[in-house]
């Protein structure tokens, strides 16, 4: 009876199985330092992609970093899928630098606008998809907004920042540490001169650490309002009231660039998608909790955009 009771169990496995996958999912490297994740609906031909850009830090493509796990890229991913729109989303150059212990430490912001432009340029160049939109988070909306030109159909942002990474960071500490604030101006007024500098204090060795301060740099000649203005394609720009890191202010601003673009902020959500009913502490600690479900309203509003447009 016992080889019966086996068949029996794999066969109940592989019915199970079979009732949930969803959608289809295959891993591609498009070069050598980016692989990421393409999911696609079942039985459905010629269908828009969102290719979707993470934010900043060694990012993966479900949103996570060392130590913190809330799989905020893929829920999003999977939701829109589920939605009968395919994703892309995929891991930073230097998650897999990190793996194989090779961390070029000349990395630059204008690296991350050329993977995105190879994550573009390699499937529009297939041509399998109907119409393909640029979905950027944080730091990826600026990148996204870069790569968009003459590119894409389409161009989402989900908690961009509306100002300079310089000026990001001076607001951050005013608000946040107004004690480092003038040697923080004077850094960033060396970095912008193209030299480095080591006179900072050491508690903004986090941020100005020398090894950084080349990317910072390089960074910092981005302007999003810029970039923003270069677009000629629909544009959805989204924010969480809960985010601590990026402001509704922000989405406002970059609202006023692109007047004709649609405005979404979501009431309660905070930087990586989820839904926040309490205090900070809640909200800080949502970015390791990958339990959680992100806001229904991040994905139909991005349905919807994508629908109408």
């Amino acid at each position: 009876m016992r080889p019966i009771i086996i068949l029996l169990l794999f066969l109940l496995t592989g019915i199970t199985q079979a009732q949930e996958q969803k959608f289809n999912s295959e891993d591609l490297a498009i070069t050598q330092l980016i692989d990421g994740t393409l999911l696609t609906p079942l039985n459905i031909e010629k269908l828009d992609l969102a290719i979707i850009i993470g934010g900043s830090g060694p990012t993966d493509r479900n949103g996570n970093q060392n130590f913190l796990k809330n799989n905020s890229l893929k829920k999003l991913a999977e939701q829109l899928t589920l939605q009968n729109i395919a994703t892309f989303r995929y891991d930073k150059r230097i998650v897999k630098q990190l793996k194989m212990k090779q961390v070029d430490k000349s990395i630059k912001f204008d690296d991350f606008i050329s993977d995105a432009e190879d994550v573009l340029d390699y499937f529009k160049a297939k041509n399998t998809f109907n119409k393909i939109y640029v979905i950027g988070h944080s730091q990826g909306s600026l990148i996204g907004m870069i790569i968009s030109k003459d590119k894409a159909d389409g161009f989402i942002s989900i908690a961009g920042p509306a100002e300079t990474i310089d000026t990001v960071i001076i607001e951050q500490l005013t608000t946040n540490a107004p004690i480092y604030l003038e040697d923080s101006k004077s850094v960033f007024a060396i970095l912008k001169t193209g030299k480095t500098t080591t006179d900072y204090p050491a508690a903004l060795e986090s941020i100005f650490n020398l090894d950084v301060q080349p990317f910072i740099a390089n960074w910092m000649t981005y302007n999003p309002q810029d970039e923003l203005k270069k677009l000629d394609i629909p544009i959805l720009i989204i924010n969480g009231t809960k985010d601590l890191q990026v402001s509704v202010k922000a989405a406002e601003t970059l609202k006023t660039i692109a007047p004709k673009a649609k405005l979404q902020l979501i009431e309660n959500m905070n930087h990586i998608f989820v839904p926040i009913t309490g205090d900070r502490l809640e909200n800080t600690k949502s970015y390791n909790e990958s339990a959680r479900e992100i806001a229904p309203e991040l994905t139909t509003s991005i349905v919807d955009f994508i629908q109408t447009n």
